[in-house]
C-alpha cells in the first residue's frame, strides 16, 4: 500500500501550494496566517523576490485561479472580514479580482452575487465588483477574450461572458432592489461600456501597429448584443463620436471600424445598423464608418434598403439624408439607391398604400422619394424617364383621389418635383395649394444637403462679392461720402416734382361707387339670378341677399323652396369675392326661417340624379350650419360654425374633423366639471329653447334612408367615398345639436345601425366621421337612454373601439376611439353613483 507522503509527492507543486491555501483560509482564525497565505498565493500574478517559473504562474492561472477566487468568496463570513479589516489586508484580497486574469474575476463575482442572499458577503463581493468597472475592468476582459480567439476556445465560456457582460445592470438590480449602486444602472453602465469598447479598440489598433494577430468578433459581439438590448443609443452616443473623430485621418482604424460592424451577427445586425444610422452626422461620416457593408452583409442590405425606408417611419428627416446620402457616395452603391427610388415610387402609386397606410408614413415616404431625386444624376434620370413618368402619372392620379387635404398635398409637390426633374426643358406639373412647414420642408429637400451649411460661403462673403465691381467705376481722386448718392437722388425729385410736402389724403375707408342699385325685394333677387346675364346687377344681389331673406322672414316663407332651388343650383358667371360663402349663407338663412319645407326639399334632392358632388356637399353644410344656428339662443357669426360652448366645429374642411371633435368632448368634459374659485365669476348664458329640436327628424332621417342605394351617377358605398365621410360627419353635427330633444334617443339607435355597417370601411376620412358620430351620440343622448334601448349595440361598439385604438392606422382615428372608450367610461361610473 502506498503511504501519504508518495501521494503528496506526485501532486504537482502549484497544486499543492493552493490546495494548502485553500485549506488555511477555510480553517485558520488567525489574521497573520491568513495574510502570508494570501502574499504567498499572490506570486502567481506579480513579480516577487522569489517568482515562481512561467510555466508555474501559466498552471495558476489555467487550472487553479478561478478556484482560489472561489474559496476567498466562500470563506469570507463576519469574522475573517474583521480579521481583514486594515486597509492593506482588504486591499491584499481585492487585488486577487482586480489583478487577476478580468474574464475569470469578472465572471466569480458575478455568479457570487448572483448566488448569495443579503450579507455582508454580497455588499463586500459588491464593492469588489464596482472597484473593477471603475479600474476598466471590463476593458481588460474584452482584450483578454480577443486574445484568446487568436486560439482554441470553449463558444460556451464565450457566450456565457457576453450575457454577464450585457446582463450584469439586469442581475444588479434583481438582486439589489431598491438597494442598487449607481454604476450598476442601465443608463450609467451602457455608456461605460461604450468607452471600455474605444479602449479594447485602443489595444487593438496598438497590436497591429505591432503587427500581432487579434480578434475583433468579441467587441462586435457585444456591441450588437448590448445594441440588441435596447441600449445602442446610449452605447452609440460615447461610441460613434471616438470613432468618427479616429477615422478621420487613420486607415487602421477605418478597417478596424469596419470589421467591428461586419462581424456583428446578422441577428443582431439590424440594431447596430440602425444605431449608426442615427448617430452618424452626416452620410460622409457614416460612409466612414460602415465602409461597403451594405454590399456584404444580406441583412445589412435589407435594413437598410427596405426596412429602415418602408418598414418604419419614425425616424427624422436628417436619418433619411443620411441612410440615402450614404448610398449615393460611392459609385458601387449607386445601384442601390436607385433600385430603393423604384421601390419607394412602387409603394407611392400604390392606391392600397394610400388607403391604409398611415398618413405619417406616406409623408415619410414622399421625402425619401425627394430626397433620392436630389441625389439621381441626370443620365440615371434619363435612362428611366419612361419608367418614372408612368409612376407619375399614376401616383399623381392615386394622391388627387384621396378624401385627406394633406395627402393631395404631399401628393401635388411630389408630382411638381418629379415632373421638374424628368422634363427640366419641357412643361412642368404646377399645382395650386398654401404653403405651410410640411410643404416647404418637401421642397428643401430637391435642393439642400445636410452637409451644405458647412461648406456654403458665410453672408457676409457673398454680400461683400459685388464691391469691387462697384468701386471700378469711381475714379482714384474723387472722395466718396456715403450720403451723395442719396442727395443726388433727392434733388432731381425735388426738381420734377414741387407737391412732395403736401400730406396725401387717407383713403384706406373710401368704398367703390356702385352705379347699379341692389334689389329691395326677394322676387327681385329671383329675377336677377334667374334672369339674363348682368355681371354688376348679379354681384350686387348676392351681396345683399343674406341680408334682405333675415329681414323678410314672412315673404322668405313663401317661396322659401323655390328661392332655395335657385341657389343650390346657381352657377358664378362672373367673378364675385367669396361667391361661394354667400350663395351658403343665403341658404342657411332659408333654411333657418323654414327648416321643415327646405329641410325636406335639401335632403330629398340629396340622393337624386344629375347633381354634382359640390352640390351634393354643399347640401350637406348648409343643413349642418343651419341645425347649428337653430341650436343657438343668440344671432351665429356668419362665418364660422360655434357650438353651444363656444366650440368651433369647421365643416368646410374635411381634414380638421378630428381635431374639432376633440374640442367638442373637451369642452363638454369640462361644463361637467365642478370648480371652486377659478378666476373671475361669469355671467349665466342666456337660456332659450332648442330650436332644432322639433325639426331636427327632418334633417336627420332622410339623409340615412338612402345611402346604401347606388344611382347611376352617385354611390357612396362605391367611389364617392368623400361625400360618405361628409355625410358621416354630418350625421354627427346634427346629432350633436339635437342634445335633450325628444327623437335624440332615436336618431342615437339609428346613428348606430349607420356606423356598425360601415365600421371596416377603408377610407380614413369615413371611419373619423363614424367615429365622430359616437362622439355625438354619447354627448347628445341621456345615458339612461343609452343603456336601456341600446345595451347590446353599445357593447358591440366598445369592442370595436377598442380595436381601432390598438390597431387602425390612422393616428387620428386612434385619438377619437380613446376619447370614445373614456366617454363611454365616464358614463358607466355616473350611473353607478348612488342618488343622495
Amino acid at each position: 500500500m502506498m503511504q501519504p507522503g508518495e501521494m503528496d509527492s506526485d501532486v504537482p507543486p502549484v497544486r499543492r501550494t493552493v490546495q494548502e491555501a485553500m485549506d488555511i483560509l477555510s480553517s485558520s482564525r488567525d489574521g497573520t496566517q491568513i495574510s502570508k497565505t494570501l502574499r504567498m498565493v499572490k506570486r502567481y500574478l506579480r513579480e516577487t523576490e522569489n517568482p515562481p517559473s512561467v510555466k508555474e504562474k501559466e498552471e495558476f492561472i489555467r487550472s487553479h485561479f478561478t478556484v482560489f477566487l472561489r474559496c476567498l468568496i466562500t470563506n469570507l463570513d463576519p469574522g475573517r472580514l474583521e480579521l481583514l479589516q486594515p486597509d492593506k489586508e482588504s486591499e491584499l484580497w481585492d487585488s486577487f479580482f482586480l489583478e487577476g486574469p478580468a474574464d475569470q474575476s469578472f465572471m466569480v463575482l458575478l455568479d457570487a452575487i448572483i448566488s448569495t442572499e443579503a450579507s455582508l458577503r454580497l455588499n463586500k463581493v459588491a464593492d469588489v465588483l464596482e472597484k473593477f468597472l471603475q479600474r476598466a475592468g471590463l476593458s481588460a476582459l474584452m482584450w483578454e477574450v480577443c486574445k484568446q480567439q487568436t486560439q482554441v476556445r470553449t463558444p460556451v465560456l464565450q457566450e456565457a461572458i457576453l450575457n454577464r457582460i450585457i446582463c450584469l445592470p439586469d442581475h444588479l438590480s434583481n438582486k439589489f432592489q431598491g438597494e442598487n449602486r449607481p454604476i450598476f444602472f442601465p443608463q450609467n453602465y451602457f455608456p461605460l461600456l461604450g468607452m471600455e469598447i474605444v479602449q479594447v479598440l485602443e489595444r487593438i489598433s496598438e497590436s497591429l501597429r505591432d503587427g500581432l494577430d487579434c480578434s475583433i468578433s468579441f467587441v462586435s459581439q457585444v456591441l450588437g448584443k448590448g445594441c440588441a438590448h435596447g441600449r445602442r443609443k446610449e452605447i452609440l452616443n460615447v461610441l460613434v463620436p471616438h470613432l468618427t473623430d479616429r477615422t478621420q485621418s487613420d486607415c487602421i482604424w477605418q478597417r478596424m471600424c469596419w470589421r467591428l460592424v461586419e462581424s456583428v451577427p446578422d441577428r443582431w445586425m439590424e440594431a447596430v445598423v440602425c444605431g449608426f444610422v442615427q448617430s452618424a452626422p452626416g452620410s460622409a461620416v457614416l460612409t466612414r464608418l460602415l465602409g461597403n457593408l451594405v454590399l456584404k452583409s444580406k441583412k445589412a442590405q435589407f435594413v437598410m434598403t427596405q426596412k429602415l425606408l418602408l418598414f418604419q417611419y419614425s425616424y427624422p428627416t436628417v436619418v433619411l439624408q443620411t441612410l440615402l446620402g450614404y448610398l449615393a457616395l460611392e459609385s458601387m452603391r449607386r445601384p442601390l439607391l436607385i433600385k430603393v427610388f423604384k421601390e419607394l415610387l412602387e409603394t407611392w402609386v400604390s392606391s392600397s398604400a394610400i388607403r391604409h397606410c398611415p398618413v405619417e408614413q406616406q409623408l415619410y415616404i414622399s421625402k425619401a422619394i425627394l430626397i433620392c431625386l436630389f441625389h439621381l444624376k441626370e443620365e440615371e434620370i434619363v435612362s428611366n424617364r419612361q419608367e418614372l413618368l408612368t409612376s407619375l402619372m399614376e401616383g399623381m392620379k392615386c394622391h388627387l383621389d384621396s378624401n385627406l387635404p394633406r395627402v393631395r398635398f404631399m401628393g401635388m409637390v411630389v408630382a411638381e418635383c418629379l415632373s421638374e426633374k424628368i422634363t427640366p426643358d419641357g412643361p412642368v406639373l404646377k399645382f395650386q395649394y398654401e404653403e405651410d412647414d410640411e410643404i416647404r420642408e418637401l421642397k428643401s429637400l430637391l435642393t439642400e444637403r445636410p452637409e451644405d451649411a458647412s461648406v456654403s460661403d458665410p453672408p457676409s462673403t457673398r454680400i461683400s462679392r459685388p464691391a469691387p465691381a462697384l468701386t471700378t467705376v469711381l475714379k482714384p481722386s474723387v472722395k466718396v461720402h456715403p450720403d451723395a448718392s442719396a442727395e443726388v437722388d433727392q434733388g432731381a425729385d425735388s426738381e420734377l416734382d414741387s407737391d412732395d410736402d403736401l400730406v396725401p389724403y387717407d383713403m384706406s375707408h373710401d368704398k367703390e361707387l356702385k352705379k347699379i342699385k341692389a334689389p329691395t325685394y326677394i322676387r327681385d333677387c329671383i329675377e336677377v339670378l334667374t334672369g339674363p346675364e348682368d355681371a354688376d346687377k348679379y354681384e350686387a344681389t348676392m351681396n345683399v341677399l343674406e341680408t334682405l331673406i333675415r329681414k323678410n322672414a314672412a315673404a322668405v316663407g313663401e317661396i322659401s323652396v323655390e328661392l332655395t332651388k335657385v341657389l343650390l343650383h346657381l352657377e358664378e358667371k362672373s367673378y364675385i369675392e367669396d361667391f361661394m360663402g354667400l350663395r351658403q349663407r343665403a341658404m342657411v338663412a332659408i333654411v333657418v326661417i323654414d327648416p321643415i319645407s327646405v329641410a325636406q326639399y335639401l335632403t330629398s334632392e340629396f340622393y337624386s340624379l344629375n347633381y354634382s358632388l359640390r352640390q351634393r356637399m354643399d347640401i350637406l353644410d348648409v343643413l349642418a350650419m343651419a341645425a347649428q344656428e337653430l341650436s343657438q339662443s343668440v344671432s351665429p357669426k356668419p362665418k364660422q360654425l360655434l357650438g353651444p360652448k363656444g366650440v368651433d366645429i369647421q365643416i368646410q374642411s374635411s381634414s380638421g374633423s378630428s381635431s374639432d371633435w376633440q374640442k367638442v368632448v373637451g369642452e363638454r368634459i369640462k361644463s361637467k366639471t365642478r370648480r371652486f374659485a377659478k378666476g373671475k365669476s361669469q355671467a349665466e348664458p342666456v337660456c332659450a329653447p332648442n330650436r332644432f329640436g322639433p325639426v331636427a327628424g327632418h334633417f336627420f332621417f332622410p339623409l340615412l334612408q338612402n345611402f346604401d342605394k347606388p344611382l347611376n351617377t352617385f354611390d357612396l358605398l362605391g367611389d364617392d367615398h368623400l361625400v360618405l365621410g361628409r355625410l358621416a360627419h354630418t350625421l354627427a353635427i346634427l346629432m350633436y345639436f339635437a342634445v335633450n330633444s325628444v327623437v335624440a334617443s332615436t336618431m342615437g339607435k339609428a346613428l348606430l345601425e349607420f356606423v356598425w355597417v360601415l365600421r371596416f370601411h377603408t377610407d380614413t376620412y369615413v371611419r373619423q366621421g363614424l367615429l365622430s358620430c359616437v362622439s355625438s351620440l354619447l354627448l347628445s343622448v341621456p345615458a339612461e337612454r343609452l343603456l336601456e334601448d341600446m345595451t347590446e349595440e353599445l357593447l358591440e361598439i366598445q369592442f370595436w373601439l377598442a380595436d381601432v385604438a390598438e390597431k387602425d392606422s390612422d393616428g387620428d382615428c386612434r385619438s377619437l376611439a380613446i376619447q370614445n372608450l373614456l366617454l363611454m367610461e365616464n358614463l358607466k361610473k355616473k350611473l353607478e353613483i348612488p342618488p343622495r
